[in-house]
């Protein structure tokens, strides 16, 4: 009997070893990474505050855009995880070329740091919904619109239909946010 055991133990670990396919050896890492962690966002694009965004009549979820348009001169990216890992790649977050932007600024930034913010619906109740914005510390800025942003929040539970800002280090104020303009536009 005891034969018997340990015989379909070691075929069990045997089996557990081989692709049931190939036949082959399965072999494992020992230091293999962990799987990464649930993505609740990713993006390659954002929308620079500009036209009726512009100010604090149009506000997105409670958060005023800037006084003056704003630019992506190349792309920002980012993701936002479960656990509430916050990344964002910005390079050249700039004041727009418009009119309305004074000539001395234009293809600038002036805030010594970028932050992000983090708006997200969520239960308040059983039949009511609201919203929770999250916004990191700051993360330096180069005057040619560069930054990298990367932090953890703690995300409302549950974090609906998020959205996810660059504003100002020194108010609260958006410059981009998730989302695109086609370039015809």
């Amino acid at each position: 009997m005891r034969r018997s055991i340990a015989y379909q133990l070691s075929a069990l670990a045997f089996v557990s070893l081989v692709n049931p396919v190939s036949g082959m050896p399965v072999t494992r890492p020992h230091h293999a990474p962990p799987p990464p962690t649930p993505r609740i966002l990713a993006f390659d694009h954002m929308y620079g505050v500009d036209g009726p965004f512009v100010g604090e009549a149009n506000g997105i979820r409670g958060i005023p855009g800037d006084e003056l348009p704003w630019a992506v001169a190349r792309f920002i990216k980012g993701r936002l995880d479960t656990f509430g890992h916050l990344q964002i790649q910005v390079p050249g977050l700039v004041f727009a070329d418009k009119p309305e932007v004074p000539p001395e600024v234009r293809g600038k930034n002036d805030e010594a740091e970028f932050r992000a913010e983090v708006s997200c619906l969520t239960e308040q109740s059983e039949s009511e919904v609201g919203t929770t914005n999250v916004t990191t510390a700051g993360f330096r800025a180069t005057e040619g619109g560069d930054s990298d942003i990367d932090a953890h929040i703690v995300l409302p539970n549950p974090c609906v239909a998020p959205v996810v800002f660059v504003i100002a280090g020194s108010e609260d104020k958006w410059f981009a946010v998730t989302g695109f303009e086609s370039a015809g536009d």
